[in-house]
C-alpha cells in the first residue's frame, strides 16, 4: 500500500518546468537541462563549433544516454543548429581554410561511427571516411590532403558467426582490443585505409602544424589501469617510426603542438605519485628536453593552447575559482588574462591568429555556455534552459574552515532557500569522488547532486574540498596518501563543527552522498563516523580495500597515487580502514546504490557492506542496483530514480522523525508519473 508521503513526494518531484513554473528546481529539470559539450574555435576567429547535450525526456522518451548535436555560434553570439535530433557527434574540428567543419556520428545507414564534414555555409553533410569500426579519434594534417584515425581492429567474420553458436568466452584483459591508426589520403578517389604500423595502444592524435609527424599519446596496453600509469607522448613519422619520446612519470592530460611545430605543451603529473595531471611541461620536439614553466603553481592546470609561437595561455584552477594566464617561453614570465571570478572557466580554444580566445564556463546559475575570452571581462555567447529565469538560485559562495590539525580547507556552500538566520537547517553533505579532484564555485548540479533542489525543500548543502582535492598544488593533492580514511574523512566532521558553531544546520540532521571515493567517504561515515550522521547515500562506493583491490581495474593507479602500500604488506591496516570492518558500529540509516556493470568499483563493494549490516546490525539499509550502467549512471531513467531515491531518503531521515528501524517504501511510482505525462500527450 503506497504511503501518503510518498504520493506526495513524487506530485512534487516530478513536474516538468516546461509545463509549470517553479521556483524550486525539479529533479525532472536536474536531470533534462541542456548544456554546451566542448567549444572549438574556427581558424579565422568568426565562428564556434560547438557539441550541444541533449539529455533524453523521461517518461517521453525511449531511455538511453545523451543526445549530443552540432550548433555553431558566431563570435558575435548568434546560434544556428547545424545537426539536431538523434545524433552522437564527437570530435569536432576544422577545415585549416575554416570552411568546413568536420565530426564523427553514426548518421543514417552507418553501422560504425565514421567521420562527416559540412560546410560552414550550411547543406548537406559529407561522408568523409567510413570505417569498419567505432572512429574514437582523428586529425587532419596541415593542408588538409590526409586524416587518420583511431579505431579497433575489425573483428574476424568467424568471431560473430561462434557466438551464435554460444562460444562466447571472454578471456578477463587479456582480450581487451588495442586501438589502431589508419591513414588516408583524401585527394585519393579510391580513399584507402592504410594502418601506421604501431604496436601500443594510441590513445590520441595530432598532426604537426606544418608537416606530416604525429603526436600521439600511446601507452602498453588498452588496460585503463595502463593509460593512467604508464602513458607516454611520441612523436612518429606515417611509417610508425618513433622520431623523438617525452619521457614523464605519471598521469598525463591533453598535448598540442605549437604553431611553427618545434615546441610541445604538456598537461602531465609532477611524477608518479601525483594524484591528477594538472602540471604544465613544455617539450623541445626536435631534442626531446622537458622544462616546466609554471614552478610550485598552487593550482591545477586544466587546459593549454598556444598564442603564437613562444606565448601560451593556460587555464588554471585554483581552490574552488579558475584563472587564464599567459606564460611568455622567451623570458619567463607570466601574465594574467583573465583573473578569478564569478564564472569557471572549463576549457580553451584559440584561433589561428593567436587574438581570439573562447571558453566554456559555468556560473552558480547557468551550466556550461560558450564565452568570449578575448578580454578580461567573459562574454556570455550562448544562452540554454530559457527556463532558468523562472526558479530561485540560492545563494551559493565559496568558504573556507580549519581542521582539527591546523589546515585550512574550503568548500563550497548552499544555503537553503528561504534562509532565516534565526533558524538551523538539515545538513547534505555531497562528497567528491577521486580524491584527486575538487569542487568549483560554479554550476554544480547533476542528478547525483541535485542542490537547487534541496535547497528549495529546506536543505543546506556542503561540498568540500577535503585534504587530497586537487586546485591546490601537488602537495595538498597528497595529503591523503597513505591514510585511508584519516585526516581526510575527519575534514568532513571539522565542517559539520563549523557550520553548527556558526548557526546554520543542527548537527543531529546531517546527511551524506558520494560517490566512488565519496561514496567511500559515505560508507564509512555511516560505519566508523556513525554518531555524526543521520543519513548516508552511498553511490558506486568502496567498503573494503582489500577485495577493491583485486576487483578494480585501476590497481597500479591505486597503489600509485592512493594507497602507497599493497594489501598484503599491511593488510590490517587495510582490513581497519575498510567500512565492512566497522559494522557493528553503524546507526546511521544507509542507502546503497550501484550500477550493476562497474569495472572501478565492483558491484561486490555495495553487497559486501549490505550483507554485513543486515547481519550485525538492525540498522536501516537497502541496495539498489542500477541494470547496464557502470561507474556512475549515464541513462535518464536510471539517472532520475537515483535523484528521487537519494531525496527521499534525506527527507525521511532529516527532516521527518524517522530515526528508527523504519525506512521509506522501496517502490518509486514510476507507474503514476508515465501515465501523467501519457494522458498530457493526448
Amino acid at each position: 500500500m503506497k504511503s501518503i508521503f510518498l504520493v506526495a513526494l513524487i506530485s512534487l518531484l516530478l513536474i516538468p518546468g516546461s509545463e509549470v513554473m517553479s521556483e524550486t528546481m525539479t529533479l525532472k529539470q536536474t536531470v533534462e537541462k541542456s548544456y554546451t559539450g566542448s567549444g572549438h574555435l574556427s581558424p579565422d576567429g568568426r565562428y564556434i563549433a560547438h557539441s550541444y547535450i541533449v539529455p533524453r525526456k523521461t517518461y517521453v522518451a525511449e531511455d538511453g544516454r545523451v543526445y549530443v548535436e552540432l550548433h555553431v555560434t558566431s563570435i558575435a553570439g548568434n546560434v544556428r543548429k547545424f545537426i539536431t535530433g538523434k545524433v552522437n557527434v564527437s570530435s569536432i574540428k576544422w577545415s585549416h581554410d575554416s570552411q568546413f567543419i568536420y565530426y564523427a556520428a553514426k548518421r543514417n545507414d552507418d553501422e560504425f561511427k565514421s567521420i562527416y564534414r559540412i560546410a560552414i555555409d550550411g547543406g548537406e553533410s559529407q561522408h568523409v571516411v567510413t570505417a569498419k569500426t567505432d572512429v574514437t579519434s582523428y586529425s587532419l594534417n596541415h593542408d588538409t590532403s590526409k586524416l587518420l584515425y583511431l579505431a579497433k581492429p575489425v573483428e574476424a567474420k568467424s568471431v560473430e558467426k561462434l557466438a551464435k553458436k554460444g562460444f562466447k568466452a571472454n578471456v578477463y584483459e587479456e582480450s581487451v582490443k588495442q586501438t589502431d591508426a589508419y591513414l588516408v589520403d583524401l585527394l585519393e578517389a579510391s580513399k584507402k585505409h592504410e594502418q601506421v604500423s604501431i604496436d601500443d595502444h594510441i590513445l590520441s592524435v595530432e598532426f604537426n602544424p606544418k608537416n606530416d609527424i604525429l603526436l600521439m599519446r600511446v601507452a602498453p596496453t588498452a588496460l585503463i589501469d595502463d593509460n593512467y600509469t604508464s602513458s607516454e607522448y611520441r612523436l612518429y613519422n606515417l611509417k610508425g617510426d618513433v622520431k623523438q619520446a617525452f619521457k614523464t612519470e605519471g598521469k598525463l592530460s591533453t598535448a598540442h603542438w605549437s604553431k611553427n611545430g618545434k615546441r610541445v605543451a604538456i598537461i602531465g603529473a609532477e611524477n608518479k605519485n601525483d594524484p591528477a595531471a594538472g602540471r604544465l611541461f613544455i617539450a623541445d620536439a626536435k631534442s626531446g628536453k622537458m622544462s616546466k614553466p609554471l614552478h610550485n603553481y598552487l593550482g591545477h592546470v586544466r587546459d593549454i593552447e598556444w598564442i603564437s609561437d613562444y606565448q601560451l595561455a593556460f587555464l588554471g584552477h585554483i581552490g574552488t575559482k579558475s584563472e587564464v594566464a599567459v606564460v611568455n617561453l622567451d623570458n619567463q614570465s607570466i601574465s594574467t588574462k583573465i583573473a578569478q571570478g564569478n564564472v569557471v572557466i572549463q576549457s580553451l580554444d584559440v584561433d589561428a591568429s593567436g587574438k581570439t580566445l573562447i571558453g566554456v564556463a559555468t556560473s552558480d546559475s547557468h551550466p556550461r555556455e560558450i564565452f568570449d575570452l578575448s578580454t578580461s571581462n567573459p562574454k556570455q555567447l550562448t544562452y540554454s534552459n530559457d527556463w532558468l529565469d523562472n526558479v530561485d538560485m540560492p545563494i551559493q559562495k565559496t568558504i573556507s574552515y580549519q581542521a582539527r590539525d591546523g589546515v585550512e580547507l574550503q568548500g563550497i556552500l548552499i544555503y537553503p532557500q528561504d534562509y532565516d538566520k534565526q533558524k538551523r537547517y538539515p545538513l547534505i553533505m555531497m562528497v567528491h569522488g577521486g580524491p584527486e579532484s575538487h569542487v568549483s564555485d560554479g554550476w554544480l548540479d547533476s542528478y547525483s547532486y541535485p542542490i537547487k533542489h534541496a535547497s528549495g525543500k529546506g536543505f543546506a548543502v556542503f561540498l568540500p574540498n577535503y585534504r587530497g582535492s586537487t586546485g591546490r598544488g601537488v602537495e595538498f593533492s597528497k595529503m591523503g596518501q597513505a591514510d585511508y580514511a584519516g585526516a581526510e574523512f575527519n575534514d568532513l566532521v571539522d565542517a559539520i563543527t563549523h557550520l553548527s558553531e556558526i548557526g546554520l544546520i543542527d548537527k543531529d540532521r546531517v546527511g551524506i552522498t558520494g560517490g566512488s571515493y565519496g561514496g567511500y567517504a559515505s560508507a564509512w561515515a555511516a560505519t566508523a563516523l556513525s554518531e555524526h550522521f543521520a543519513a548516508s547515500v552511498m553511490f558506486v562506493g568502496i567498503s573494503d580495500q582489500i577485495s577493491k583491490f583485486g576487483t578494480t581495474d585501476i590497481p597500479k593507479e591505486m597503489y600509485n597515487v592512493h594507497a602507497r602500500n599493497y594489501p598484503w604488506d599491511k593488510w590490517q591496516w587495510m582490513l581497519e580502514r575498510s567500512p565492512i570492518y566497522h559494522t557493528d558500529k553503524a546507526k546511521t540509516p544507509l542507502l546503497i546504490m550501484h550500477g550493476d556493470s562497474d569495472t572501478r568499483v565492483h558491484p561486490s563493494q555495495s553487497m559486501e557492506l549490505y550483507r554485513y549490516i543486515k547481519t550485525r546490525t538492525d540498522t536501516a539499509v537497502r541496495l539498489v542496483f542500477y541494470p547496464d550502467e557502470g561507474h556512475g549512471n549515464r541513462k535518464a531513467a536510471a539517472q532520475l530514480d537515483y535523484s528521487m531515491r537519494l531525496m527521499r531518503w534525506m527527507a525521511f531521515y532529516l527532516q521527518g522523525e524517522n530515526k528508527g528501524k523504519a525506512m521509506p517504501a522501496y517502490e518509486i511510482d514510476h507507474a503514476t508519473a508515465l501515465k501523467e505525462h501519457s494522458d498530457s500527450e493526448k
